[in-house]
């Protein structure tokens, strides 16, 4: 039987706590069997992880770009505590979500340029020691990502997600050839990313993972401009029920059935993140 998985939404926002019991219904009613809950710094690692298991999802464990300015170095060996802690959980899938943000303006010049290279090279490490996957946030940075990636790949390779990815076509495949999945959510379906379409369209499929980002990154249907805003039209509300309209889009691109498309994702979210194997089979015979 068919499904979804959304690899990288972010279930312990605000913005979804008051009803999350009713996102997941959605989702699940949607065809989303599971959702993949990366951590973006310290302070959330407990409530991604019960979040997690409460809704029988996955999480991973890191401290994200944006998050790097209020972070320090006890934070990371919190992170390698947390890991040692945790290795034996099956809902604990990979490290992340870490990576290079060269976007935001205050995090592009000296100190924080070189701050957050520290401590995505240091989750890198991590990721290696616990032999553990990857999730990286890619924004403008993909080639300072895929540097250190290089330098510090272990002897099997990486296993990962390059989450929303918006590269280039080369980028794309250098990522790939180290063993990344590309995510794709509601970035595809704006008729102006013209880029990232021609990406969905392009690259294999087996590069391929499909995510939300919720409730950030939402589709065309549920965005409103910031002029919007100022006259009152709340942007709508980006959670993992979307994942299937975000996906027809690139169904529609690559012209293909949606169903091949959510069995091809779901394959390779599997092989970027192993142990997600074991517990949708253990969550599929608690259903029997």
């Amino acid at each position: 039987m068919s499904f979804w998985i959304d690899t990288h939404c972010h279930l312990d926002a605000p913005e979804l706590g008051g009803d999350l019991a009713e996102v997941a219904a959605r989702a699940l009613a949607a065809g989303v069997r599971h959702c993949v809950l990366p951590a973006v710094h310290v302070g959330n690692f407990n409530e991604v992880r019960e979040v997690a298991g409460r809704f029988g999802y996955s999480y991973a464990l890191g401290i994200h770009p944006l998050c790097v300015p209020q972070a320090n170095e006890a934070d990371l060996k919190r992170l390698d505590q947390e890991l040692t802690l945790r290795q034996s959980d099956p809902r604990l899938v990979a490290v992340g979500e870490m990576g290079l943000d060269y976007f935001v303006p205050e995090l592009q010049t000296s100190p924080m340029r070189e701050r957050q290279a520290f401590f995505y090279r240091e989750q890198l490490k991590l990721a290696k020691k616990h032999q553990m996957p990857v999730v990286l946030h890619v924004r403008r940075s993909a080639d300072r990502l895929l540097k250190y990636l290089r330098e510090l790949a272990p002897s099997g390779g990486w296993h990962g997600i390059a989450h929303a990815f918006n590269g280039s076509h080369q980028q794309a495949e250098e990522f790939i050839k180290l063993g990344f999945k590309l995510g794709f959510g509601g970035a595809v379906t704006f008729e102006t990313a013209l880029q990232l379409r021609r990406l969905a369209l392009e690259l294999p499929l087996t590069a391929l993972v499909m995510e939300t980002d919720s409730p950030d990154i939402p589709p065309h249907w549920l965005y409103t401009t910031a002029s919007e805003r100022a006259l009152g039209t709340p942007q709508g509300r980006n959670q993992p029920a979307e994942l299937p309209r975000i996906a027809q889009q690139v169904a529609d691109l690559r012209a293909m059935p949606l169903m091949e498309l959510a069995d091809a994702t779901t394959a390779n979210a599997l092989q970027a993140l192993p142990k997600l194997a074991g517990l949708l089979e253990h969550a599929e015979k608690d259903r029997f």
